[in-house]
C-alpha cells in the first residue's frame, strides 16, 4: 500500500486534532479547523500525521519510498459523505421530468402509477449484472466530484425477490468499490399497487417476508421507511421500525418532504440514526430532534429539483441543532449526486455560511451514515479518504463557484485514484 506525503498545502480543511468529534451542531457549525501552508502524510490507507510545513519533522520529510505531491495553491478537504441515495435504479425518468415542467405534482404522477413504481416495473426486469454495471458508472461519477462515502438503498424493488436483488447488488458494490459504502433497506418506499387500500398487508410483507432475508443474508446495515402524506404512516412507520431493531437494523427515515407527517417524532422515538428531507419543520419537530441522537438531513437537490419549499435550516441551527446536507440521488426527484453542488445549494439555498456547509456535507453527514468514527474529518487513524483542489483563492470559493469540478486529485483509502 502507498505511503503518500502531500506538501505545500494552501489550506488543509477540516481538521480534528482529537478524533472523538461526533457532530457539529448549531453555532458550533460555523467552527472549522484549518491549517495554512501544511503537510499531510498518509501510511497504510490510513491518515497518520499532519501540520505546518514549519512543523514538518525531518524523518517525515526524509523518508524514503515515500510519494510526494506537491499542493502549491491548492487546498485539500476531507471526502465528502453522501449519507442518503437511491443509485441503484434501473433507468432515468426524463419524461416525469417533462410532466413536471408541464405542472404535474410529484404526489399526482406517483397517483397514475409513475415515480417509484415506474422504476419498480423496470427493475425487476434487469439482471443484477446489468444493474451493477450501471450503478458502477454512477459511483465513477460521484467519485470524480469529490464523494469518497455512500449511503444507497433499496427501494424500487417492493417485491420481496427484486429487493433482495437490490441489496445484493449494493453488496457487491461494496466488495469492489474503493467508496466506503452502507447499504439500507427501503422495502417500505412506496405501497405497490396491488397493495392499494390495504396499505397494512403490504407492510406485513416488508416485516414479515422481506426483512428476515434480508437479516438472514446479510445485505443491509439499515432500515428506512417513506412516512409521508400518500406513503406509510406513523403506525406503519413504528411497525417497520420496531422489526428493523429486532435484526439490529437502526433506522434512517424519509420524513416530512411534503407535509407535517409526524414521521420526525417517529424517528426520534425509535432512535433513528437519521430523518431526511424534512422541508415540513416547525417548532414540535425542532423540539423532538434536540436532545436526540437523530441527525436532521436536508435534501437540497430534491427540493430544488421538484419546485418545493426549502426545510427551514437556519431555524434548526439557530435552535441548536446539527444538520447534514446530502445529495438524495435518484431518478425520480434528485438525479445528480455532485455533492460539491449540494455544497453550493447549501449556501445559496439555505443561507449557510461556507463552514456550515462543509460541516454540514462531511463530519454531519458521516455520523448520519455512521462512519464519523473513520471519515468526516482529518485525523490521525481515520481513513484517507481525501482530496486536492485545483488552485483556488478561498476556502469560501468552493461553495461559490458552482457548476465546475474544482478537484484536481481524489485519493481513497490511501491510493491516488485521480
Amino acid at each position: 500500500m502507498m505511503n503518500l506525503i502531500i506538501e505545500n498545502i494552501k489550506l488543509l480543511v477540516q481538521v480534528e486534532y482529537t478524533p472523538a468529534l461526533k457532530w457539529r451542531p448549531g453555532n458550533e457549525m460555523t467552527e472549522l479547523n484549518t491549517i495554512q501552508n501544511a503537510y499531510l502524510q498518509i501510511k497504510d490507507g490510513k491518515i497518520s500525521a499532519f501540520g505546518s510545513m514549519a512543523d514538518l519533522p525531518d524523518a517525515v520529510r526524509n523518508l524514503e519510498n515515500q510519494e510526494r505531491i506537491d499542493a502549491t495553491g491548492r487546498m485539500v478537504f476531507p471526502s465528502f459523505v453522501d449519507s442518503h441515495t437511491h443509485l441503484v435504479y434501473p433507468a432515468s425518468r426524463e419524461i416525469e421530468y417533462i410532466d413536471k415542467i408541464r405542472g404535474l405534482s410529484y404526489e399526482e404522477i406517483a397517483k397514475r402509477g409513475g415515480g417509484i413504481l415506474n422504476s419498480a416495473r423496470k427493475m425487476a426486469a434487469l439482471s443484477e449484472e446489468e444493474l451493477l454495471q450501471d450503478a458502477q458508472k454512477r459511483l465513477d461519477d460521484i467519485i470524480e466530484y469529490g464523494t469518497g462515502a455512500v449511503e444507497i438503498k433499496s427501494g424500487y424493488g417492493l417485491t420481496p425477490e427484486t429487493e433482495l436483488k437490490m441489496l445484493r447488488v449494493i453488496k457487491k458494490l461494496k466488495e469492489s468499490s474503493p467508496l466506503t459504502i452502507k447499504a439500507t433497506f427501503l422495502g417500505a418506499h412506496s405501497i405497490p399497487l396491488e397493495f392499494r387500500g390495504k396499505q397494512e398487508k403490504y407492510v406485513d410483507q416488508v416485516i414479515n417476508e422481506m426483512l428476515p432475508q434480508v437479516a438472514e443474508e446479510g445485505l443491509a446495515d439499515y432500515i428506512d421507511v417513506f412516512c409521508d402524506t400518500g406513503f406509510f404512516t406513523v403506525e406503519d412507520t413504528e411497525r417497520i421500525l420496531e422489526a428493523g431493531l429486532k435484526y439490529g437494523l437502526r433506522g434512517k427515515i424519509h420524513a416530512n418532504e411534503l407535509d407535517y407527517s409526524g414521521g420526525i417524532q417517529a424517528g426520534v422515538k425509535y432512535n433513528a440514526l437519521s430523518v431526511d428531507h424534512l422541508e415540513f419543520t416547525g417548532d414540535d419537530e425542532i423540539g423532538a430532534l434536540l436532545n436526540s441522537e437523530t441527525m436532521p438531513t436536508v435534501l437540497p437537490g430534491a427540493a430544488f429539483f421538484l419546485g418545493m419549499r426549502y426545510a427551514p435550516v437556519r431555524k434548526m441551527i439557530d435552535a441548536g441543532l446539527p444538520v447534514a446536507m446530502a445529495s438524495d440521488f435518484n431518478p425520480g426527484s434528485s438525479p445528480s449526486g455532485n455533492m460539491q453542488l449540494i455544497l453550493s445549494m447549501a449556501c445559496i439555498l439555505y443561507r449557510m455560511l461556507p463552514e456550515e456547509a462543509i460541516n454540514a456535507t462531511t463530519i454531519n453527514t458521516a455520523y448520519a451514515m455512521g462512519v464519523e468514527r473513520e471519515l468526516g474529518t482529518i485525523a490521525v487513524g481515520k481513513k484517507a479518504n481525501v482530496f486536492i483542489t485545483k488552485e483556488i483563492p478561498t476556502l469560501a470559493y468552493m461553495p461559490y463557484y458552482y457548476g465546475t469540478n474544482k478537484i484536481e486529485t481524489i485519493i481513497l483509502n490511501g491510493e491516488i485514484i485521480k
